[in-house]
């Protein structure tokens, strides 16, 4: 998920569509669309809430563990330092340094910019990818809370919760429904605090799942056979169907919200994605690649150590070939292939070497 991340972003520095530091600008053909605007959708369909979903089942079993206070002072250390680090030391490096962000000259002097970035506050709207470290934080604190507050374990007493075929349904249904009425008023490419809440509905529920499934053990119960064909139907259903709804006027209506069938159609595709994607991914590796070899145990190591440092490295990048002649789709599989190498190979051997960073990553 972690090298999807980064993929992401690279799509969006060469295909314009979506938010991020940099992107090139120039035209794409009719198949580059095609191309970058599935990957993009689809991916953006299902890989943060899976990491989300991922997330809530593993905080039970660490608040059991530790109790409030420590599950408080571990989040906090996890996911609180590493965004601070984003904030107020990586994402003023990129703007003042590597991107210059047009200066009306005389360029500022890096004190004066520090100062006004934080003095300011700006420095709240500047967590960049660390967005989602931000967002679990503050789920992770609320869960935290409940527990304490309620002084027990949540539980649901239904022996009817599983991963089944109605259950999904349901599932999809109410994310969707969610989705579009949180559309209403936050329009996709809108944010608060650079977070994306025309997305959260999705967050929050699997979040909230993967807490039940922990307790039930949800993940475990998923028949190997009906996982296939979730992932099946995600993967192959999930093309088929966005190409009516882009051909309907995705372009200037899904991706935005509002009270239309083609916003409503984009809620319900999108939700369908997120809930299959997870559940036939989940049963896939828990079936076929539960195991570690030496190399996978180094990547997972430096996965978040990646997801905290890969920006700089691909906009620095992405600016050193823009003057380059070469269609976007070709240097975005250039950058691809030489960018993941060069972001683990530069946390396992330098950020992992910093003993303050290795405990926070």
């Amino acid at each position: 998920m972690i090298i999807f991340v980064v993929i992401m972003h690279l799509a969006v520095t060469y295909s314009g569509f979506g938010s991020w530091y940099f992107k090139e600008g120039r035209p794409i053909g009719a198949l580059s669309m095609i191309l970058f605007g599935f990957y993009q959708s689809f991916t953006q369909g299902y890989f943060m809430g899976l990491l989300f979903l991922l997330s809530g089942f593993f905080i039970p079993g660490a608040y059991d563990k530790k109790g409030f206070g420590k599950f408080i002072k571990n989040r906090g250390i996890r996911l609180g330092i590493p965004t601070l680090i984003y904030m107020l030391v990586i994402n003023p490096f990129i703007l003042y340094v590597q991107l210059d962000l047009n200066w009306i000259r005389p360029k500022p002097g890096f004190i004066s910019f520090y100062v006004d970035y934080t003095s300011k506050f700006k420095f709240l709207d500047g967590s960049g990818p660390l967005w989602f470290a931000f967002a679990l934080l503050i789920f992770s604190v609320a869960y935290g809370l409940v527990r304490y507050v309620t002084n027990s374990v949540p539980n649901i007493s239904t022996k009817e919760l599983n991963f089944s075929f109605k259950n999904m349904i349901l599932l999809i249904l109410l994310i969707a429904i969610c989705a579009f009425l949180i559309r209403l008023v936050q329009p996709i490419g809108t944010s608060t605090w650079n977070m994306q809440l025309c997305y959260f509905s999705q967050y929050v529920i699997l979040f909230i799942v993967g807490i039940f499934a922990y307790r039930k053990n949800l993940f475990s119960r998923i028949d190997y056979k009906f996982g296939n064909r979730c992932l099946f139907c995600g993967l192959l259903l999930g093309f088929i169907t966005w190409l009516p709804i882009m051909a309907l006027g995705g372009t200037n209506q899904a991706f935005n919200g509002g009270l239309s069938l083609v916003a409503a159609a984009y809620a319900i595709w999108e939700s369908f994605v997120a809930v299959a994607m997870s559940v036939g991914l989940i049963t896939l590796f828990r079936e076929k690649y539960n195991h570690q070899s030496k190399l996978v145990k180094v990547l997972s190591d430096n996965s978040f150590a990646v997801y905290v440092f890969h920006a700089p490295i691909i906009i620095a990048a992405s600016q050193l070939i823009k003057t380059v002649t070469l269609p976007p789709i070709i240097k975005f599989l250039i950058l691809c292939i030489t960018c993941l190498p060069i972001c683990f190979i530069f946390t396992h051997i330098v950020i992992k070497r910093i003993p303050l960073l290795k405990k926070v990553m």
